[in-house]
């Protein structure tokens, strides 16, 4: 179908407009905040949400654009954004996603053997299998290259040994995608990527609780785990490349750009109105703060409108590239600011921990506040982002590589 409008895309709106009336329960519409949430817990998803995830799953639409060969819709880009919009008005969040759609997955099809495509991508395009990342170290953080988890080869298999930390669901995760090193006289020519699965003897998770009260991420320790050697992903010694672009993958996906209906169905507009009150003009009584909220939302709407303009341009198999850098600190930055600008808003109540004086919705906002500190660590610290942005795409001198 055309990738620029006319006949061929309308009538894809239309097919997509039945099957969604057909297939998405109404039931779930009816709370959008609520159905993304339910997405996002660890637990399994019931009754009409599991039954949404199923038909999505089958459909392949959980994964427009990925080839039908392995599970994905087959979309082109043009009717990926048109299924979107259709999902959008009825309140409908795409139900498949974790890191297995929004960073292995992508990196797979690239670098992947068709064995390899053909064994994994099924099940992450249905959700049925949940994805982990093995790559910071307890002494390879933001200097990641410096990892020390090593692969020591066998014959036709790799025993691993080795730990990782902030491995984000690593307690709830089916399979891990790992960086070993397989080289020890090399620094990044000497680490290969692999994966292998959570669920055997070998692999120990401990969760990690935060300050925000719950635990998102976890240490884990590898003692004589056995990878077969067609888990490589990428050549041997070739992972940095493998793993480069993988993070690029994952900042986009930070960047607000995941395809489906949903958003928050309460601006903080008219939260504040709440909270504050209004004017006789029925403004926002507090003028700065009124400021304030417009101009995050001009962020944050920029934001995507770049997400949206870069995935346009992402023409071909080109993927994601190092302007991802850019638009993942300026995610953050925004989505840090419109959470502190929450707490503002609710004034005394937005301090709520605990008890029946604050509401399911403010307490969450303080969560949610102090969870989204880490945001400007994970994924590449907004310090490593800045370097990046500097060498790659403003072409400026590397200093620590001239002393």
């Amino acid at each position: 179908m055309a990738d620029f409008g006319g006949p061929d895309l309308e009538a894809f709106r239309a097919e997509a407009r039945e099957w969604l009336e057909a297939n998405f329960p109404k039931s779930l519409g009816k709370d959008v905040a609520a159905q993304a949430a339910a997405l996002m817990s660890p637990e399994k998803p019931t009754g009409d949400l599991a039954l949404w995830k199923e038909r999505m799953g089958q459909k392949g639409w959980g994964v427009p654009t990925w080839p039908k060969a392995y599970g994905g819709g087959g979309l082109s880009a043009a009717e990926a954004r048109v299924l979107a919009q259709e999902m959008a008005k009825i309140g409908a969040v795409n139900p498949i996603g974790g890191m297995g759609v929004g960073m292995f997955g992508p990196t797979l099809l690239e670098y992947g053997t068709e064995e390899q495509k053909q064994k994994y991508i099924p099940d992450i395009a249905t959700g049925t299998v949940r994805w982990c990342q093995g790559f910071s170290e307890p002494g390879a953080g933001s200097d990641l290259a410096s990892l020390q988890t090593k692969a020591e080869d066998k014959g036709d298999h790799w025993i691993v040994n080795g730990s990782k930390i902030w491995t984000s669901g690593g307690q709830y995760a089916d399979m891990i995608f790992c960086l070993v090193r397989t080289d020890q006289t090399k620094k990044h020519e000497g680490i290969s990527f692999v994966v292998f699965s959570m669920h055997q003897p070998g692999v120990e998770v401990r969760p990690i609780k935060l300050i925000a009260g719950n635990s998102p991420f976890c240490e884990t320790f590898f003692t004589d785990v056995p990878v077969p050697k067609e888990n490589l992903v990428g050549p041997l010694n070739g992972g940095w490349t493998v793993a480069k672009r993988l993070l690029q993958h994952e900042r986009s996906g930070m960047n607000g750009g995941r395809s489906g209906g949903g958003g928050s169905p309460v601006s903080l507009g008219v939260m504040a109105k709440t909270y504050v009150g209004e004017d006789e003009a029925g403004r926002l009584a507090d003028s700065d703060l009124r400021t304030r909220i417009i101009m995050n939302e001009i962020d944050r709407r920029a934001v995507q409108q770049t997400v949206q303009r870069a995935a346009l341009e992402a023409k071909g198999n080109s993927g994601p590239s190092a302007a991802t850098s850019i638009m993942k600190n300026a995610f953050m930055k925004a989505t840090q600011d419109h959470a502190e600008l929450t707490l503002e808003v609710m004034g005394h109540q937005g301090l709520g921990w605990e008890g029946d004086t604050f509401s399911e919705e403010e307490r969450t906002a303080v969560r949610t506040w102090l969870s989204g500190k880490a945001g400007s660590i994970y994924g590449g610290s907004n310090e490593v982002q800045s370097n990046i942005i500097a060498k790659r795409i403003l072409g400026l001198p590397d200093l620590t590589q001239s002393r």
